[in-house]
């Protein structure tokens, strides 16, 4: 059966996958006490398995289970292939902690907030044939309906990201001598491409990658922090739910690096996909075509947003675009008006150049999908990448065709897409410096506390996994 996750990184289609190694498969655990010797495992033909010792005495085994943590730890494979794995975080566990919260004792329930991602409204307007408005405010009366307290877009958060990976190239750039942040500066608000850089290329790779959280993470400091800060409540008592377009989402989110020690609580507890909320309709037997719509909640202020937003230069985030004209004014006076892509080999391959008298000023790049990224890895391993920065996104057409995103059967994915593309694009585009309470906060709440709170609170880190020794690898 193939794999609801990452349908661009199908297991059945390798066209655009690193296949995974056996070294990660854990199947059954090996209970040690029962007789002596060497012991043999049996398989029936339903999938049990038994321990079979010298004596001929025999146990049934339970199957081992395995949690984000250790999938992370583990070499073994990328992306998609960790898809058995993920059970704390689904759209069953959002129902349990609203299903409590309607039994809990009064001051012992969890306010539970939930940020939606422009690509899965999306996604959402093209199958109820909604426009993207009214697609954000029929999904929040259908939370609400549901028992979540507030629902956010994270469309606000991905200001922030965009404007530290401003900073943070214009930094990288005028210190290029610097060998701990070289160049080209590669994107990282994509969890597959991450998984990836870390497990198969490690330190050869991870020091060019952006520090800067993705706006999934950025979402998860601004409602464990500042919003928590706003509700009077420590961040253990808020449960913050995410709807992506991608299944690789929920591995971000249960990064180490993104759980709150203090208060034993993750910056986002739990991510649910694009089907995954189709699915609660279906369960609720509710068409969010007939809901009536509900006004957006705005994080910063007690009024509520009009309308959702979103930003200039693609269905990823746009991130190219928004690093390239800041990077472009800022270092060399220039201002960009429009951004002009030339296609390399494929259309998930582009390039943009700034030129004055005959030289390149600045030379970024988009790279999608797993074949493109090889080809860039390689080149950045043999010392022949031409680029500044690049964003990297690992399935082919980028976010607005994640796994998580809904399919349809009845019409080819081509056109699918091409009718997210157009609904993703009709929404009221605004630069970051230009949102309301996003300079407000990024200068008081985050940098006029420090830089150490803003790193804390809108960079992390990333790490090498050590390779797993190939000769436990096993056929059954």
């Amino acid at each position: 059966m193939a794999s609801p996750f990452s349908g661009a990184l199908q297991l059945t289609d390798l066209d655009d996958f690193i296949g995974p190694s056996q070294d990660c498969i854990k199947p059954v655990k090996i209970d040690k006490k029962l007789g002596s010797g060497v012991a043999k495992i049996h398989i029936e033909d339903d999938g049990s398995y038994f321990q079979v010792s010298q004596d001929g005495g025999t146990r049934k085994l339970e199957k081992a289970r395995i949690s984000l943590d250790d999938c992370l730890a583990c070499s073994g494979c990328v992306t998609s292939a960790e898809t058995v794995l993920i059970t704390q975080q689904s759209h069953e566990e959002l129902r349990k902690i609203l299903d409590a919260n309607k039994t809990a004792a009064p001051g012992q329930q969890r306010l539970v907030v939930i940020s939606v991602s422009p690509q899965s409204r999306a996604s959402l307007a093209v199958r109820f044939q909604l426009n993207p408005t009214d697609t954000a405010r029929k999904l929040t009366a259908f939370f609400k309906k549901l028992g979540a307290h507030y629902v956010f877009d994270t469309a606000f958060s991905r200001n922030f990201s965009l404007l530290e990976s401003q900073r943070e190239f214009v930094r990288r750039f005028r210190a290029q001598a610097d060998s701990k942040h070289a160049l080209p500066v590669l994107t990282s608000a994509c969890p597959g491409w991450i998984c990836y850089a870390e497990k198969t290329h490690g330190s050869a790779i991870i020091p060019y990658i952006s520090t800067a959280r993705s706006p999934q993470q950025v979402m998860g400091s601004l409602v464990k922090d500042f919003f928590a800060q706003q509700q009077h409540v420590t961040p253990d008592k808020i449960y913050h739910v995410t709807v992506m377009p991608c299944y690789d989402k929920k591995l971000e989110a249960s990064r180490p690096d993104f759980f709150r020690q203090e208060h034993q609580t993750r910056d986002v507890d739990c991510v649910i996909t694009t089907g995954e909320v189709f699915k609660l309709l279906e369960e609720e037997g509710v068409s969010l075509a007939e809901l009536e719509p509900a006004p957006l909640d705005s994080l910063y202020s007690s009024t509520s947003a009009q309308e959702p937003t979103s930003h200039r230069g693609g269905g990823s985030g746009g991130y190219l675009e928004h690093v390239f004209r800041h990077a472009a004014q800022e270092l060399f006076g220039i201002h960009v008006d429009k951004v002009t892509y030339r296609p390399l080999r494929n259309k998930d391959f582009q390039e943009v150049t700034l030129e004055r008298e005959g030289r390149v000023l600045l030379h970024f790049a988009a790279a999608y999908g797993f074949r493109n990224i090889q080809n860039l890895v390689q080149k950045l391993k043999r010392g022949r990448c031409p680029y500044h920065y690049v964003e990297v996104m690992a399935c082919p057409s980028g976010c607005l065709n994640g796994g998580g995103q809904l399919k349809a059967p009845e019409m080819p994915s081509k056109e699918l897409f091409q009718h997210v593309e157009r609904l993703y694009s009709m929404v009221r585009t605004e630069a970051p410096e230009d949102v309301p309470g996003v300079q407000e906060l990024y200068q008081h709440w985050l940098h006029g506390e420090g830089s150490e709170r803003t790193g804390s609170l809108l960079h992390t880190s990333y790490h090498a996994v050590e390779k797993a020794s190939s000769g436990l690898s096993i056929r059954w």
